[in-house]
């Protein structure tokens, strides 16, 4: 770079006339260095600028862009809201550029911010590794697993001590999600790891296949086909099916077998919930299918529901651990999914198919 920057410095002497010319080749070699001299100190005084910037910053401004306000990022973040905005007035300063234009509603990032958001989240899951790595042991760490709602609190409590068992410095922090939430989450580092089901898309993910799950149908007992010994496909044509509100893809692997028997999807009344669904079976509301594991969690031998499987029909959920491809904890991902694997063919035996 020195080297570059001298050269030319000559070659304008040179260049710019006789009165330049006549200049004897010591000046020329002095004007030179003295333009290598301010150019190194310019360098010098960026880089002291830079060595202001701190992770402290690039947290606070990954939350801010992902909260969608300082009010909001200050709550997540447990400080102040002062204490925010101090902090990404430096950043600001030190990178010498805006991140955010502030609105009434909350903040829009600026273009530079939007470029910088990526680079931020790989900072974070960077050091977040770094210090995983230092602890020298997998597992010794608390990860963001998210879930969802129709299968997480019928799957995690059958299978979460035998994991702890297995990685006992594990600490999992849960929370639930519709798939595509769950997705994009993962993808903006909300959640370490998601267990989910599929198909997802996104080529920068990991996708851990588990095990496959299959539902049941649900009819109330005052139910025609209730009385039925065997309940085959035919059946179902021209009745009236009760599926879970449409933002769960469970909704629309009803919705995509209902279409191939025949039957209707009840669009009058959907629930919010699998609970909510089953209860509003139990009133007389219509028949539904439920999945394997809830029937096994929350129904059993009842007394309320005929539940069954339906001759010549199947329906499947395939379900998956998911991380992001360059997570820092990647390999200890891996092994959580080949335990789990090892775990859910052990003790739901006859009730998923492991995949």
């Amino acid at each position: 770079m020195i080297d570059f920057i001298y050269i030319p410095d000559v070659l304008r002497l040179e260049q710019c006339g006789a009165r330049h010319r006549a200049q004897s080749p010591r000046i020329a070699l002095a004007k030179g260095f003295y333009g290598i001299r301010v150019l190194l100190m310019r360098q010098v005084r960026a880089s002291l600028g830079l060595e202001q910037l701190t992770f402290k910053q690039i947290r606070y401004f990954q939350a801010i862009a992902e909260a969608g306000s300082f009010r909001r990022a200050a709550d997540r973040l447990g400080v102040t809201q002062p204490t925010l905005t101090v902090q990404i007035a430096t950043l600001e300063s030190t990178l010498n550029t805006p991140l955010f234009e502030r609105q009434r509603s909350g903040v829009v990032l600026t273009p530079v911010a939007r470029d910088l958001l990526p680079r931020a989240r790989r900072i974070a899951e960077e050091i977040k590794g770094f210090a995983e790595q230092a602890q020298g042991v997998s597992g010794q760490s608390t990860y963001r697993l998210g879930v969802t709602p129709t299968l997480g609190p019928y799957l995690l409590p059958r299978v979460l001590p035998a994991v702890h068992r297995h990685f006992e410095n594990l600490r999992l922090y849960v929370r639930e999600g519709i798939p595509a939430q769950l997705s994009s989450d993962l993808k903006s580092a909300a959640h370490d790891v998601i267990l989910t089901t599929l198909p997802l898309q996104g080529e920068d993910l990991e996708v851990a296949p588990l095990f496959r799950e299959s539902s049941k149908l649900a009819v109330p007992l005052e139910h025609p086909l209730a009385k039925k010994s065997e309940i085959l496909a035919e059946d179902l044509v021209g009745e009236a099916v009760l599926t879970i509100d449409e933002q769960h893809l469970y909704h629309r692997q009803i919705s995509a077998l209902c279409e191939s028997l025949g039957a209707t999807v009840n669009r009058d009344y959907e629930g919010t919930s699998l609970d909510t669904l089953r209860q509003m079976v139990v009133m007389g509301m219509g028949i539904t299918f439920l999945p394997a594991l809830y029937v096994t969690s929350e129904i059993g031998d009842s007394d309320t529901l005929r539940v069954t499987d339906v001759k010549g029909v199947t329906m499947n959920r395939d379900h998956a651990l998911v991380w992001r491809r360059r997570s820092p904890a990647r390999l200890f991902f891996r092994q959580l999914a080949e335990t789990m694997r090892a775990i859910i063919d052990e003790q739901l035996v006859g009730e998923v198919t492991p995949l």
